[in-house]
């Protein structure tokens, strides 16, 4: 077994680790939100560590083929999935994905919601698409994409505990891009299964690769 994976099955393993001790339910990702400070540096010094061991340091040029399919959120300090996790009125997240097209460079996000009664259960989408950033400060090229957010839909599969059938959203509006700058996400680790990446605010994005949506 490689080193780097090696690093990532530690990483893996102590998100899960983290989430079964934070009593999250299966699928739901974990986020740093309440989490002890020192908990949250040693899951950032995993990640520090696995970004360190890239084996694609250039993706958008040598290895953008990787990106394509569907990825699960196993792990974030970003502010909108954060939110996600706290959810008002008896909501409860469920698992959280990210599809994407390289070939027509757009993607969406999905994110499974249900009440706690499991009377309504839904997902949230956020259509999008992206292009190749300029090499940023850091100098280094390749790996940098910015994003423009498109709109975002409401879906309903259950109501009272029973299936909805509705292949169209219930509500789509105008996903809005943060005013005054042009949201990005810089690719820190990839290979053929997991993922890491940083937002332009060093929020951490870590995902799986998966064949499979559900809730």
């Amino acid at each position: 077994m490689s080193t780097a994976t090696q690093t990532k099955q530690a990483l893996i393993e102590a998100i899960a680790t983290v989430a079964q001790d934070e009593n999250l339910a299966k699928g739901t990702p974990l986020t740093d939100l309440n989490l002890d400070s020192a908990i949250a540096t040693q899951l950032e010094t995993k990640i520090i560590a696995l970004e360190s061991e890239n084996p694609n340091p250039y993706p958008l040029k040598t290895s953008i083929e990787l990106l394509d399919g569907a990825w699960e959120l196993l792990y974030s300090t970003a502010r909108e999935i954060r939110v996600l996790n706290s959810l008002p009125l008896g909501f409860q997240l469920g698992r959280v994905y990210q599809v994407i097209d390289v070939a027509t460079k757009g993607f969406y996000n999905q994110a499974f919601c249900k009440h706690a009664t499991n009377a309504l259960a839904g997902y949230v989408t956020v259509n999008a698409t992206f292009s190749k950033a300029p090499t940023p400060d850091d100098g280094i090229p390749d790996r940098k994409i910015n994003v423009d957010f498109n709109q975002r839909s409401i879906f309903i599969t259950k109501v009272l505990g029973l299936p909805f059938v509705l292949k169209n959203p219930v509500s789509t509006v105008s996903a809005r891009n943060p005013v005054g700058r042009i949201p990005s996400l810089t690719l820190t680790y990839l290979d053929a299964d997991f993922r890491i990446g940083r937002g332009g605010d060093q929020s951490i994005f870590v995902l799986s690769k998966t064949n499979t949506i559900q809730p």
